[in-house]
């Protein structure tokens, strides 16, 4: 006796006959904020707190003029202006980089973007990198390029350095962003 092969009905097909006007969309799903959700209210306010602490070994460190980058961040401008500087100095470096490769250095094009990386660096507060640039100048009017190549690997080194730290402060303050409003 074989088995027998039992089928099933297929599942009923529902049909509604209601009309699109009876259900109306769903409203837009809002982020939430951290007036509504206690946890990333406590998510920002730890973030705000690595942020200041963040800065505040900045300045200790001497990584960034205080009253320079307050007076930025007062302005709401400090991330904008610092990823100017990131941007700038990186090309800025790259061109001495090249100058100095060549057999006949241009004494005003490299003295020319010497002073570019130093506006560009006092415009965050970058003390310890304006100062390294005029001890690269310093030894490239004694024309010793020796000294020039080790003191602008100082320059670059210092630069990331800042670069880094305040990279590290967007990436806080965009952390911070996306928990809501205050």
């Amino acid at each position: 006796m074989s088995p027998a092969i039992q089928t099933s009905a297929p599942p009923p097909v529902l049909v509604h006959s209601a009309s699109a006007a009876e259900f109306p969309p769903s409203p837009p799903l809002s982020p939430p904020d951290c007036r509504t959700s206690p946890r990333l209210a406590m998510a920002a306010a730890a973030l705000r707190a690595r942020l200041n602490a963040h800065i505040s070994r900045m300045y200790a460190q001497g990584v960034v003029e205080e009253e320079t980058f307050e007076q930025l961040r007062e302005d709401g401008t400090a991330s904008e202006v610092a990823r100017l500087f990131i941007n700038d100095a990186y090309e800025i470096l790259h061109d001495i980089d090249i100058r100095m490769e060549e057999p006949e250095v241009d004494i005003d094009e490299v003295e020319a973007l010497t002073q570019q990386l130093m506006e560009c660096a006092s415009s965050v507060g970058a003390q310890q990198v304006k100062l390294a640039c005029m001890h690269f100048g310093d030894f490239y009017a004694i024309k010793c390029k020796q000294g020039c190549l080790v003191s602008l690997d100082l320059v670059r080194n210092l630069y990331c350095i800042v670069r880094n730290d305040v990279e590290i402060m967007m990436q806080l303050e965009d952390m911070i962003a996306a928990c809501g409003p205050k």
